[in-house]
């Protein structure tokens, strides 16, 4: 960080560059007027997700709506979205839904709803309360908007505030529930480090698994747990299909890692969870990166192409270093 005055003015002037933390800086370029999310190309235009790499995701999620509303002994479900982009993942999943399972769709998002979506997505700004079958979250959380913090030079823990242009200074120091949550899930110690705040991850995923009567939550994301976080924080951006320094001007994408064992533990202790990685859970869910036999190619030539494309997709949504890595964090209420 640049080490400059921190009363909220910029000695080199300009309009429109005034300083602000993390959280709100993002919350204004991804959320506010002609921020990144409202964009007419969506995300999709500048990043691709488990649902953008292959239908077999979507095809998994339908499997996994049919195993909970077996599990509620239930012949109407709900599906819920969250996060839901331009609404691939849940038109993915009604279509490979199997006869016989009537859903309840709703995909919750702050974008407009898209021109063509299947008639029967419910769009909202909020989730459902009281609905009961599976609320799915795929890298909603990473997209929540937090504050990051760094030690200074004497030790001090400190707020980091941004411009628009993406330059960094050092802000008040970290007190309160913030500072709270940081010696609890993310303690920082020497000069240099940095840690995002994820409190706000924490509340939204409580309120979001709170909506639910009965079923069970799953959040997708790029995670890390108390063991293992990383000691400058993963703080980044994307732009147009790469990977970029983060700048708040609504450009492009912010991102950081979720905490998702603070967010297993914002929700009450009677909600049992798991943390798993993606490719357990999928592997669980009937999605494999075996190449087919090759006698099929012999037998079933078309058969064969079919079957070996979907082994690639299959070992790109579990690959190791990949999405594979991701982590879901899956409750049941």
């Amino acid at each position: 960080m640049t080490d400059e005055a921190t009363d909220g003015t910029d000695p080199r002037g300009g309009g429109g560059r005034e300083w602000r933390g993390w959280r709100e800086a993002a919350e204004r370029a991804l959320y506010g007027p002609g921020g990144f999310f409202l964009r007419p190309e969506g995300p999709a235009g500048h990043f691709r997700t488990s649902v953008h790499a292959s239908p077999l995701f979507a095809a998994a999620v339908a499997r996994l709506l049919v195993a909970t509303a077996e599990e509620l002994a239930a012949d109407e479900v709900a599906l819920v979205d969250m996060g839901a982009g331009r609404g691939e993942l849940v038109a993915g999943v009604l279509a490979a839904v199997p006869d016989g399972l009537r859903v309840r769709a709703y995909a919750v998002e702050r974008a407009a709803r898209p021109d063509g979506l299947d008639p029967r997505v419910e769009w909202t700004g909020r989730p459902p309360r009281g609905v009961r079958g599976l609320l799915f979250a795929n890298e909603w959380l990473d997209n929540v908007p937090v504050d990051v913090a760094e030690v200074d030079e004497d030790g001090t823990v400190r707020y980091v505030e941004v411009r628009a242009d993406g330059t960094e200074r050092p802000g008040a120091p970290v007190d309160g529930p913030d500072a709270a949550w940081l010696a609890r899930w993310w303690p920082l110690s020497e000069p240099g480090e940095r840690a995002e705040i994820g409190r706000p991850r924490d509340e939204a995923w409580a309120a979001a698994v709170g909506s639910l009567a009965a079923g069970r939550a799953v959040a997708v994301d790029y995670g890390h747990l108390r063991g293992s976080r990383p000691p400058f924080g993963t703080l980044t951006g994307f732009r147009a299909g790469r990977e970029v320094a983060p700048v708040p001007d609504g450009t492009g994408d912010l991102t950081a890692h979720v905490a998702l064992d603070a967010c297993a533990a914002a929700v009450p202790a009677r909600v049992a969870a798991e943390l798993t990685t993606q490719r357990e859970a999928l592997h669980r869910l009937g999605v494999s990166g075996g190449r087919p036999p090759l006698a099929l190619a012999s037998t079933d030539p078309a058969a064969y192409v079919r079957a070996l494309s979907a082994a690639g997709e299959a070992a790109e949504l579990t690959a190791r270093g990949g999405l594979g890595d991701f982590l879901w964090l899956s409750q049941r209420v």
